[in-house]
């Protein structure tokens, strides 16, 4: 007995088969003769085959897809109309494809805002004059034969309204409970480099190190949860002249670095005598530079030295890597000097270099300052640096997509080597993003750069145990300490604290710079992650309060039908399908905020929902529970498992009880 299909993927195959049918029914007219309109009647037939290929292809696509994907809603409706466009008008290039989610609940649930676009189009092409209305109605009864349009209403000059199927809705939903979060079905699996954080040897990490590590990490997470191979790079500055410097200090030192590990414990202190001595000290300076040449001649001494000042560096930045839990593979500058010369000699091969005052520049058409690709003392830049890093992802890692993450001061420089990268035929931006992606500076309360009190840059560890103590503070202050154990109140605390500090970032637009506030960070009203964490514990207390475990949820995602009836339930059902959206527009323009946003928005809708549909029926006497309303309890557990997966990506640890 053969498997009975979907009704929608008979609906498809039935209309198929009827579509295939008149289109050969119109060709045997056309070869008689018998149409009085030769012309039209091609016309009608380049229509039908439109949607025939619509159907072909949605129907390949769905028997072909991934059961465990997200279906982005968006994305449907926009094949559905561009299908609808298409046989409407197929003599129209490129015509504008407008989908967007409604803002108000009487004009249905999607908007399709196109007919406006074509009007011009017409006018400016054809010199026809048709209104948008008449244009709406033509796409409107071209909509092929789909699964979640209810019905399409023409509104106002021309907006076709979307309604979508509340069965549809409803699958989706019961999927997302069986499967989990998924991302939407992206196609092949893409290779990702992400250069991010990217702190000095020898120097701490400051809070304008938080940016860049913050964000990058998200992106990165955001890339895995859509199944991509993703290569965390840390770009740390470990080479430069500035080494001399200090392994003449360590020298001077400790003399004996060679058999006793030298106890340098202030790696910050130590840099500043060294370059207090390289800028007052004529000898001491010469003895750096002859440092520096001797630990380029790879001198295993000096390597050693080299070595030590790294590891006591990588020892600070992995406390710091490890509070926000970040994981990274570094890559520092050193990494790329063997390559260096063959850089210089490619550019050099194909006639790009100039030499001016001894050093080799390179001039990038449409970039108004030249690389440095080699200095006048034979030397090494960032430029070159930077290039053969370039190369590097592009020719050897074989990247599909490089993100740095880097702040708004380098846009210059970065598309200045992007530019020559694409000069130079390592890439072709057409078939390889790489991208940067900038960052504004963090500011203190006053809107200045963010500072001490005594005008130094502050250090980003003192920020983290500041953040963690006022995260008790606050926790305190709610008295949670009465009613948590010791594990929980520690669980909650560094939850908070860092899930603030993440959360702060990360929802304001990264192209902005933005004001550090512990005090608005913390709030627990309004769009900050101390919201959030407390919404989401209290979501999923409420099957733990009914008495139903995570076995009964499952049990019933897979045989109970979520009803949609009242419009708090249909609101938030919508609400909770809008994710893989979120989710493809942040991997095609970067903005995280954008998901903080929706979170929110996840929030407040699910607060409306559960303020107006009891979950869980009392007795007002006894407080017994007369009655659990399982399918609302489904939609608590789908809205539940929806910001866990954002917090995931978000780089934030929810907890069970707060």
């Amino acid at each position: 007995e053969e498997p009975r299909k979907a009704p929608a993927e008979a609906r498809r195959e039935n209309e198929i088969k009827c579509l295939t049918a008149e289109i050969e029914h119109l060709k045997n007219f056309g070869c008689l003769g018998v149409s009085p309109s030769l012309e039209g009647l091609r016309d009608e037939n380049a229509k039908l085959k439109y949607r025939l290929n619509f159907l072909r292809k949605s129907l390949q696509e769905e028997r072909s897809k991934p059961v465990r994907s997200m279906i982005n809603i968006n994305s449907c409706l926009q094949e559905i109309f561009g299908a609808a466009i298409q046989a409407a008008y197929p003599d129209l290039e490129n015509p504008p494809l407008v989908v967007t989610p409604s803002q108000q609940p009487k004009f249905g649930d999607y908007q399709c805002n196109s007919a406006m676009g074509i009007t011009q189009i017409l006018l400016k092409t054809t010199e026809q004059k048709v209104s948008p209305r008449e244009i709406a109605e033509k796409i409107s009864k071209n909509i092929p034969a789909n699964d979640c349009i209810e019905k399409v209403e023409i509104a106002g000059p021309g907006f076709i309204n979307v309604h979508l199927r509340k069965d549809f809705v409803s699958k989706q939903l019961s999927s997302l409970l069986v499967n989990g979060v998924q991302p939407p079905a992206l196609g092949k699996r893409k290779k990702v480099v992400v250069d991010f954080s990217s702190p000095n040897i020898a120097k701490e990490m400051h809070v304008g190190h938080l940016r860049s590590t913050i964000i990058g990490d998200s992106m990165c997470r955001l890339f895995e949860f859509a199944g991509y191979d993703v290569l965390r790079l840390n770009h740390l500055g470990d080479w430069g002249t500035q080494f001399g410097m200090l392994i003449a200090h360590l020298q001077d030192k400790f003399p004996d670095y060679l058999t006793i590990s030298p106890p340098i414990g202030d790696l910050q202190a130590f840099y500043k005598e060294s370059k207090r001595r390289f800028d007052t000290e004529e000898e001491f300076k010469k003895r750096a530079y002859q440092c520096v040449v001797m630990l380029q001649s790879k001198n295993p001494d000096f390597i050693k030295a080299w070595n030590l000042i790294c590891d006591v560096s990588r020892k600070e930045f992995q406390k710091i890597y490890t509070c926000l839990d970040i994981t990274l593979t570094e890559r520092g500058e050193s990494y790329y000097q063997e390559m260096m010369k063959d850089i210089v000699q490619e550019f050099e091969d194909k006639g790009f270099v100039q030499v001016d005052d001894g050093r080799k520049i390179v001039f990038v058409p449409g970039c108004s300052v030249p690389l440095t690709i080699m200095k006048s003392d034979g030397g090494y830049t960032y430029d070159t640096s930077d290039l053969a890093a370039l190369r590097h992802r592009l020719c050897e890692e074989k990247a599909d997509i490089i993100i740095y993450v880097v702040d708004s001061g380098q846009s210059v420089h970065l598309q200045t080597v992007f530019a020559a990268g694409q000069m130079i035929g390592w890439y072709d931006p057409k078939v390889t993003r790489v991208a940067h992606a900038a960052f504004g500076v963090v500011l203190g309360e006053d809107k200045k750069k963010f500072k001490t009190r005594s005008g130094d840059t502050v250090r980003l560890i003192d920020l983290l145990e500041e953040g963690l103590k006022r995260a008790m503070d606050k926790l305190k202050d709610k008295e949670r300490d009465k009613v948590l154990s010791e594990e929980e109140l520690r669980a909650a605390q560094t939850s908070v604290a860092f899930g603030c500090i993440k959360y702060a970032d990360l929802s304001h637009n990264r192209l902005n710079d933005y004001v550090f506030s512990f005090d608005k960070m913390l709030d627990d009203r309004g769009n900050t992650a101390a919201y959030l964490l407390y919404a989401f514990t209290r979501i999923r207390a409420i099957a733990r309060l009914a008495s139903i475990d995570e076995e009964m949820l499952q049990k019933a995602a897979r045989e109970e039908v979520l009803i949609l009836d009242h419009e708090k339930e249909w609101k938030l059902g919508k609400c909770l399908l809008r994710f893989p959206e979120i989710v493809q527009k942040i991997l095609e323009d970067l903005l995280l905020h954008t998901l903080c946003d929706y979170l929110y928005e996840l929030a407040t809708t699910f607060t409306e929902f559960y303020d107006n549909c009891y979950c869980v029926e009392k007795d007002r006497q006894s407080g017994q529970i007369v009655k659990v309303n399982m399918w609302r309890l489904l939609l608590c557990e789908a809205t539940a498992a929806v910001m866990a997966k954002g917090f995931d990506i978000l780089g934030i640890k929810p907890v069970q009880r707060m």
